[in-house]
């Protein structure tokens, strides 16, 4: 049978299957983003849009997956969402490691992935040097307010600040800490920082970890 070339009719679906698909997320989003009282389908249909009858159509397949429930014209997100959150970190840190490993063999120190939970700031993963006599044990799950030590606070840098974060002793005695902002990701508050017992020059470390980072969030995109 002789080749058909791709013209417009081909074109057609392709461009449909798109748009469906981002106002299906746009609708999951709508779900996620309501304050108060869970959204009507009549509300949804205003947000997105779209006719309320194009919202049913799209909501079969996010109920599907249960990443939505209906409580009768009310929709509410579904344990689905869950489920899909928590492979989030996991993914994070695969994709994330194999800078964070480079940093510390270059430091000799321990780096960590922090990520913002509001106004909290979590190590989500952390590296430790191989070849030092000793160096800081962080634990991964460690919590700090977001507007203290290094890592909490570099991750709400502006773009046209700072390119990296200084702090000593903020978090605890004698601990010292550069870290710079994981930027370019869409809805991620994140850092790289690195922990030390000794003293850190900033105008040395800071380049290297903000070159770590921006590596961070290439993996990432």
């Amino acid at each position: 049978m002789p080749h058909r070339p791709r013209g417009r009719d081909d074109a057609a679906p392709a461009k449909e299957t798109s748009l469906t698909l981002e106002r299906g997320l746009s609708l999951l989003q709508a779900v996620a983003e309501a304050d108060g009282a869970a959204p009507t389908i009549s509300d949804l249909a205003t947000t997105v849009g779209v006719s309320r009858a194009a919202v049913y159509r799209l909501l079969g397949p996010l109920q599907a997956r249960g990443l939505v429930r209906r409580e009768g014209t009310r929709v509410r997100l579904g344990l689905g969402v869950l489920w899909v959150a928590g492979r989030v970190l996991p993914q994070l840190r695969f994709a994330a490691l194999p800078a964070l490993r480079g940093l510390a063999e270059q430091v000799g120190a321990t780096v960590h992935l922090t990520v913002a939970d509001g106004s909290e700031a979590q190590a989500v993963a952390v590296v430790e040097p191989s070849w030092t006599t000793y160096h800081v044990s962080y634990r991964v799950g460690t919590r700090h307010p977001v507007r203290r030590g290094a890592a909490g606070r570099a991750v709400d840098l502006p773009p046209s600040g700072p390119r990296w974060v200084v702090s000593n002793g903020e978090l605890h005695a004698g601990a010292c800490g550069v870290a710079a902002p994981v930027r370019g990701v869409p809805g991620l508050r994140a850092s790289v920082g690195v922990v030390s017992l000794e003293p850190l020059d900033g105008e040395e470390i800071g380049p290297l970890v903000a070159e770590a980072a921006r590596a961070v969030a290439v993996a990432l995109r």
